[in-house]
């Protein structure tokens, strides 16, 4: 709790509290910008090669066995990498430069726990539990104060989105509704107090954006992306956004597990870009995970806890059109302790490159707050100029 303000977190809790019927689920923050950032953790360690799988590596076959047989009738984005078919309109956003993917890359985190590699990707620290606060909510900080908010469009605030600067999360619920006259009680319970005043009037801002849509839960990937950009188009919407895609990890039969997630995550992604209309061009969507997974597949049909993935970078805000990899091979001796796509690239220095070049933040300075300790220098060249 140290590195959490703990009159906003009694704040918020009562607020949830006193308005669990009027409210889904909100807890809250505030960015002078246009541009709008939304990042995606996909907990579970998603198959960065099932994700963009190298059909031009001679080994590629052998490796991945019954996995290779969903790229035959795929055609390769360049000389090497085919993205999985299940990524149809995210595969129209690269078409149209609006989607670039990065291959080969990890976290600083070399072990195999999702624990800790998730704790250790959201908190920014250079090792598991390090840090208290995560690197969203310290880029809150970094930018202009003002008509900035961030959320998480989920039931509670993940670690990536909490500490000292006050952020927001939405989700919607299966209880009931307030009426009006439950809200004009808390209204005037809150008045005298600055704080929980603008904590319910932040909380009424975000319901009357998600509006009437009759959803009960996340589950619905198109009615989530919808929501999402509901959310965040608004000229007083979030300015960062995070959302969690879960269920991940194929220790067994990957292949329908993995065509099944990417395909939801794809919808998602596509009403979330229809949904934004205009705002699209000033948005940057990072999907990242917290490692990869083996390269060779198990007794199971499955793939297990390994090290080197794949992360995409998505949004009108994007130089796309391209992939990024400097590419290791798959052949055994090329393997990282025989088992692993080795890693050539760091995702933290891709985020934080990305994330100065959207919110105009000068590099550097983003990479020591967001992930301090690191030597890495933040990627240039992510985004369009």
């Amino acid at each position: 709790m140290s590195m959490i303000n703990r009159r906003k977190f009694v704040a918020g809790s009562a607020l949830f509290g006193g308005a669990a019927l009027a409210f889904p689920h909100m807890a809250f923050a505030q960015a002078d910008t246009d541009r709008r950032l939304l990042f995606i953790l996909q907990r579970g360690a998603a198959d960065g090669l099932a994700t963009l799988a190298p059909v031009g590596e001679p080994a590629f076959a052998k490796q991945r066995g019954g996995l290779a047989e969903d790229y035959a009738d795929v055609a390769q984005l360049d000389g090497l990498f085919a993205l999985h078919p299940a990524f149809a309109k995210v595969g129209a956003m690269y078409a149209e430069g609006q989607a670039l993917f990065v291959q080969a890359i990890a976290s600083s985190y070399r072990e195999r726990s999702h624990f800790d590699g998730q704790n250790l990707l959201e908190t920014g620290g250079n090792k598991a539990y390090a840090l208290r606060d995560g690197w969203l909510n310290r880029l809150v900080g970094l930018l202009p104060e003002g008509r900035n908010r961030a959320l998480a469009l989920s039931p509670s605030v993940p670690m990536i989105l909490q500490g000292s600067h006050p952020v927001s999360s939405y989700a919607p619920s299966a209880l009931p509704q307030a009426d009006e006259g439950l809200i004009d009680r808390i209204a005037q319970l809150y008045e005298s107090d600055p704080q929980l005043r603008g904590l319910l009037s932040d909380a009424l801002k975000t319901r009357a954006m998600a509006g009437d849509s009759q959803m009960r839960d996340l589950r619905d990937a198109e009615s989530a992306g919808t929501l999402a950009a509901s959310l965040m188009k608004e000229p007083e919407g979030a300015r960062v956004m995070m959302m969690e895609s879960d269920g991940w990890d194929s220790h067994a039969g990957q292949r329908f597990q993995f065509r099944n997630l990417a395909s939801r995550l794809d919808t998602m992604m596509g009403a979330f870009q229809a949904e934004m209309g205009a705002d699209w061009g000033n948005t940057l969507v990072i999907v990242a995970t917290e490692f990869g997974r083996t390269v060779a597949l198990n007794g199971t049909g499955g793939t297990d806890h390994g090290t080197g993935g794949a992360m995409l970078l998505l949004g009108g805000a994007v130089n796309g059109g391209r992939i990024l990899a400097d590419w290791p091979g798959l052949r055994q001796g090329d393997l990282y302790e025989e088992r692993d796509l080795r890693p050539t690239g760091s995702t933290e220095a891709h985020i934080a490159g990305a994330i100065a070049a959207h919110f105009r933040i000068e590099p550097q300075l983003a990479m020591r707050t967001l992930f301090p300790d690191r030597t890495s220098r933040p990627v240039e060249g992510l985004l369009r100029a």
